[in-house]
């Protein structure tokens, strides 16, 4: 090899290491601020997240809810007739099922009967209270004129002008009279006091009248429970465990109802999370079962008490062993729009997002 080759692959060597070392400086220098770069990089994207992620509250544990109840009966009886099927809409005062009706119209009929009966009583009350008045005048003008017999007796007796005999006829027969005056007198009292001491009252404000009027509003009542409605539109569920032939006691639930107007979320959310949640604030509500479907609302309240508040076994924060849990506050949301043709069921999984439209400032921090 020449000296000339020699050279040149020295000076090559020496140029490639040169540039090494110059590489290796670099990395040295760059690799420090990439680091503290990428930790800055890091701790601005956080910053940044925290301060705008203020104005709004988001919690997955949410559900569709809706009023809903266990339609029963108040009064006992058979199962008659079942009106609709499950799963069936129904509308609000349409009727749902029939117990036996013919306990519940014999009881209204003879209710019917006893206030003819109440009528009739009070106005024969009046007819012989009138009657005895009558009476009473007739005896009054009979008393008068015995006072006026025995007075005339009397006055002439001495005389000789009318016997002891006429005298003490006299005295006895006004004596009879003023005993027949008080007898009818008694018996006009006793048919007033029915009359509430008014002869020309209507049998309607009576007490007899107004018992007998209550009893048949009840056997009323009593017929028209034996048909259950329904108190409100929805959807009708479980109607299959009632059969025809069953015996329904008053108050035993027959099956359940759930409203499709009365629709709205639950939410639980944290209670660190309700410190800017207020009702009317708006909400995005989005349901697991229509992915990509989204609903707007608004909070309607927030409940006063926190969901352990209604345990059947409380928590005993007094005791020694006592561990800090975080409380979950119910929200409920109204619905105000969202996909008509896409049912909510009562019970759906659904995330909702609250916009408080907080502002987070750097003062926080400190």
């Amino acid at each position: 090899m020449s000296q000339a080759n020699i050279a040149g692959r020295e000076q090559a060597t020496s140029g490639s290491g040169l540039a090494a070392v110059q590489r290796a400086n670099r990395g040295r220098l760059l690799r420090p601020l990439l680091m503290i770069g990428g930790v800055a990089a890091v701790l601005l994207g956080a910053l940044f997240l925290w301060l705008f992620s203020g104005g709004s509250v988001s919690t997955d544990d949410s559900y569709v809810d809706a009023a809903k109840v266990s339609l029963s009966t108040d009064v006992p009886g058979e199962v008659e007739q079942i009106f609709v099927h499950d799963n069936e809409h129904v509308t609000a005062g349409q009727p749902l099922f029939a117990i036996g009706q013919d306990q519940y119209q014999i009881a209204l009929e003879r209710a019917q009967a006893q206030v003819a009966q109440a009528v009739e009583g009070i106005e024969g009350a009046k007819r012989s209270y009138q009657q005895a008045v009558a009476q009473i005048n007739e005896a009054k003008v009979q008393v008068a004129k015995d006072q006026d017999d025995l007075a005339r007796y009397e006055s002439v007796v001495a005389k000789g002008g009318a016997t002891q005999a006429d005298t003490d006829h006299a005295r006895f027969a006004l004596q009879a009279d003023q005993q027949r005056l008080a007898e009818l007198e008694q018996a006009a009292g006793l048919q007033l006091t029915k009359l509430q001491g008014d002869p020309d009252i209507k049998p309607g404000d009576t007490p007899e009248v107004k018992q007998a009027n209550a009893a048949l509003r009840d056997a009323q009542r009593d017929l028209d429970h034996s048909v259950v409605k329904a108190p409100f539109s929805g959807t009708v569920t479980d109607v299959e465990q009632l059969q025809p032939g069953m015996f329904l006691p008053a108050g035993t639930a027959a099956f359940g109802l759930v409203s499709d107007q009365d629709v709205f979320i639950t939410a639980q959310p944290k209670e660190d999370q309700l410190t800017w949640v207020r009702p009317g604030q708006r909400v995005s509500i989005s349901v697991d079962t229509y992915p990509g479907q989204s609903w707007k609302g608004e909070v309607e309240s927030v409940s006063p008490a926190a969901g352990s508040e209604f345990a059947i076994l409380p928590a005993q924060n007094s005791s020694g062993n006592w561990v800090k849990v975080v409380q979950r506050i119910p929200v409920r949301i109204k619905i105000l729009s969202g996909p008509a043709d896409l049912p909510l069921a009562a019970g759906m999984s659904t995330e909702i997002s609250i916009h408080t439209d907080h502002e987070r400032h750097l003062t926080d921090l400190f």
